[in-house]
């Protein structure tokens, strides 16, 4: 096991090295709470109460998408270098972005019965496998390479408009296949283009996923209007970057 020592900086005292260190632990803490989350939402779900199960899923979402800045602004890596917070971080994405959807899914009844809906149950968490084992899963330049597994996104829109199980297998499949697809998809924390403009729509489509989340079974045409133009913004801008990426690297090759 690695040394509890943060790495030394000559221009901090040893007092002010502990208490970063220590916000750098709560903001592995903070991560970690995304397990506790998952837990909840499959318990949410044995219960059949699939708003709360998703509910429990936009708290995850807030978590994911703050304890990065959070983990960069306190320096983690420097402040306990034997902890490999990445791979925290992506434990807790796959179980609260791959497999509890996809136990929602199922148990809920919308891929199907039988054999079949098991099967299109696995597929799409095999694919997050791939997808997180993927050296390259994150470019350079703050793109998701490839379907970032968002399946719990494409959960909430099953569940708020209500898919029959027969879009809900398209949908899930055109997803998987895209994994192994070399798109770039925005990150919406670091993404350096329109970062701002990215960031605002981002909180706005949280609060759209609040508000139909809260008028399930009837959404409201206008909120959901709203949620879906961002989805749509968030696919052009990574198609426009993975074009921009593909021109830049055309002269090179």
């Amino acid at each position: 096991m690695g040394s509890y020592h943060p790495v030394p900086d000559p221009d901090e005292s040893p007092a002010r090295a502990w208490l970063w260190t220590i916000a750098a632990w709560l903001v592995h803490a903070y991560t970690a709470s995304g397990v506790v989350l998952a837990f909840l939402t499959v318990i949410a779900v044995m219960d059949g109460d699939i708003v709360r199960a998703l509910w429990l899923g936009l708290a995850t979402m807030v978590v994911d998408g703050t304890d990065g800045m959070m983990a960069r602004y306190v320096q983690v890596k420097r402040r306990v270098p034997w902890f490999d917070g990445a791979l925290l971080d992506n434990i807790v994405d796959y179980l609260t972005y791959a497999f509890t959807p996809m136990v929602l899914l199922w148990s809920a009844g919308y891929l199907g019965e039988g054999t079949s809906a098991t099967v299109l149950a696995v597929i799409p968490l095999v694919a997050s496998v791939y997808q997180f084992c993927r050296v390259d899963a994150k470019t350079e330049d703050h793109l998701f390479l490839g379907f970032p597994s968002y399946w719990n996104i494409a959960a909430f829109y099953v569940v708020v408009l209500d898919l029959q199980p027969t879009s809900v297998a398209v949908l899930l499949m055109v997803c998987a296949v895209l994994v192994f697809v070399p798109i770039g998809y925005v990150y919406p924390s670091r993404t350096t283009t329109l970062r701002s403009l990215t960031l605002v729509l981002t909180t706005l489509w949280l609060a759209s996923y609040a508000v139909l989340l809260n008028q399930v079974p009837d959404p409201s045409p206008i909120w959901l209007a709203i949620s879906v133009a961002y989805i749509a913004y968030y696919v052009v801008l990574s198609l426009y970057l993975t074009a921009r990426r593909s021109r830049a690297a055309a002269p090179a090759a």
